[in-house]
This record gives C-alpha cells, structure tokens and sequence, in this order.
C-alpha cells in the first residue's frame, strides 16, 4: 500500500515517523507554508492513502477539492500531533481507510474513531467484502440500499454466478429471486447492486491498419452478443505480430486494458477446441489468434468463441474465480 503523510509541526513529524511500520512503500513529509494543496494534489493521485498529522479541519479542506468518487479515491486518516486519535474521513470500506485505522491506532496505542454505522454495528460491509475479493462496483451509489436494510434488520438476498466459500454472514440469503446484490460477469436488468468479477480476457485479432473506433466497435458488439458486462473485461491478448498495432494499443490504452501478446508457437501449443482458418495461419503463424489469445492469457476457459466484425475478431475467455465469505 502506498501512504503518503504530512505532518505540520515537530510533534506531529514524531508521530509520522512511528506509522512508517504501516506499510514499507511509506513517505513522511513536513508541510512547507503554502505548499499543502500542492502536496495533497500530488499525493491524491498517486496514493492509496493520505495520512494528515494534524488538526482534522485541514485535512478536510485540503481534500475537498479533489474528492470524486468512492471506488477511485484513496482513503484519508486524520492523526492528532500527540498521536491519540485516529480517525478515518474518505473511503473507510471500499479504500481500506477503517482497518488502516485500526492498524495505525494499534501502532500508535491510540483510540481509531470508525464512524460508518455498518461497522458500529458489527454488520457485513458489501462494499468492504467487494473490494477484498477484488470485484468491481460499476454503481456505487446501490450501496446505501443494502446496508440500509441490513441497518434496518432485514435479510439482503445476493445472488451469484459462482460458488462462494465459507459461512456467509448474518443476514445473507443465497437467493435468485429479485436479488438484492448480484455477483457475477453477465448483464443484469434489475435494479441491484452489481458487483462484477474481473476475470475476463478479451481476445483480438485485426486487419493491419484497422483503427481504434473500429476495434472499439466490435469489441462493445461482442460484449453485448456475450451478455457480458464491460467492468469483467481484465485484460486483452493479441498474437506478438499485434503487439504494435496503433489502433490496437490505444483501444487497450483508452480502456485501460494491460494488453499481452503471445509468440504464434505458444498460441498453437495452447490446448483446446478452436475456431481454425488456415488463412489466419498463413498471416500470424497459428491458425486462432483472438481465441488462442483469450485463453492463454486468462489461464481459463473459452466462454465466447470468435465473432467477426468488419475485419476484426473478438472471443472472450473467462480465468478461474474463486470467492470467499472468509
């Protein structure tokens, strides 16, 4: 984890120094007048955490302006000087804000004031369980919904497209009828919190030349042929020959898609059933690429074989999942 620190006076640089066992990617800096909004901008977008040691009203002013959405932003502390109180103000489930709290109280000896209403009532924090099973949250703002009925005392119904281990918690109802939380990697029409696993990887295969608009466009069509969700996309894969295909690399870039290519003798190797064309063995080397692509880069399965588009192919492959109530 990445935490950045600032401290405004001598004692509060002390009680910097003391959190630095939080995490060994951890800076400590001292305030220079005139140079906070410089700082927090910095810190702000690079960081997965800000710890402020200080008066807990700077902090939130400093903040304020560069504050967007929950899932993006990283979590923020606030510490006392004398090192008594830690408190969490920005992003205390989904940005880990509250159990760095708890960590940095335990270091400092000091009392973490946790004030979302799901942990004061020792409930289940959907978005905390999202982001420890590293699923996704296209609408955060269904959140408020499902911790309101757990508040309230009712059950939450949450239905899955996969197995989930363990215990669930108190409260939980495994249930696919009008689910209150759906997990998985398909399209939904309900009005649930969805939470989308990341475990897809697109596959692509294109004409020399072809430009991002294009590939964009076979690639939301395939989605949509698939019924799959855009946020389970994690990654595309390509032949090596693609490797340096301008409207390939800024579709993957604009996306924010890592993009992996293969040797055409590793993809041949891959095992499986695949779509052959003995002319895109004449090009690339193998006789699949968008296919062969998908499943060697995901370690998994084939969940959407290859579909052509004006010159461009698409298939979809789907790693591994496993999920946990633990």
């Amino acid at each position: 984890m990445k935490i950045a620190a600032l401290a405004f006076t001598d004692a509060g640089l002390e009680t910097g120094r003391r959190l630095s066992a939080l995490s060994p990617d951890f800076t400590l800096d001292r305030c220079a007048p005139g140079k906070l909004r410089e700082w927090t901008a910095d810190a702000f977008s690079r960081c997965d955490a800000l710890i402020y040691v200080g008066a807990c009203g700077i902090a939130v002013r400093a903040i304020a302006p560069f504050v967007r959405i929950k899932t993006e932003d990283p979590c923020v502390l606030v510490v006392d000087e004398q090192g008594r109180y830690v408190i969490p103000v920005l992003s205390g489930h989904i940005g880990g804000g509250n159990e760095l709290a708890l960590d940095a109280a335990k270091l400092l000896d000091a009392l973490p004031v946790v004030t979302t209403a799901t942990d004061l009532n020792g409930l289940f924090a959907v978005d905390v369980w999202a982001r420890k099973q590293a699923l996704r949250l296209p609408d955060p703002s269904r959140i408020k919904a499902v911790s309101g009925k757990l508040l309230r005392g009712e059950s939450v119904r949450l239905s899955s497209e996969y197995p989930i281990s363990g215990t669930a918690p108190d409260r939980i109802v495994l249930s696919d009828e009008d689910p209150d939380v759906v997990v998985g990697i398909h399209s939904f029409a309900g009005r649930a919190l969805r939470l989308i696993v990341p475990c897809v990887t697109a596959g692509i295969g294109c004409r020399r030349g072809m430009d991002e608009s294009s590939i964009d466009s076979a690639f939301r069509r395939a989605l949509d042929e698939a019924g799959l969700v855009p946020e389970c996309v994690a990654a595309a894969a390509s032949v090596d020959l693609k490797k340096d295909e301008p409207g390939l690399v800024s579709f993957c870039s604009a996306r924010g898609l890592p993009f992996r290519t293969f040797a055409s003798e590793v993809l041949e190797a891959v095992p499986g059933t695949f779509t052959s064309s003995a002319f895109v063995r004449s090009v690339t080397g193998t006789d699949s690429v968008c296919e062969r692509a998908a499943v060697a880069a995901s370690g998994g399965e084939l969940i959407f074989g290859k579909h052509a588009y004006n010159g461009v192919t698409v298939a979809f492959a789907a790693a591994p999942v496993e999920l946990t109530w633990e």
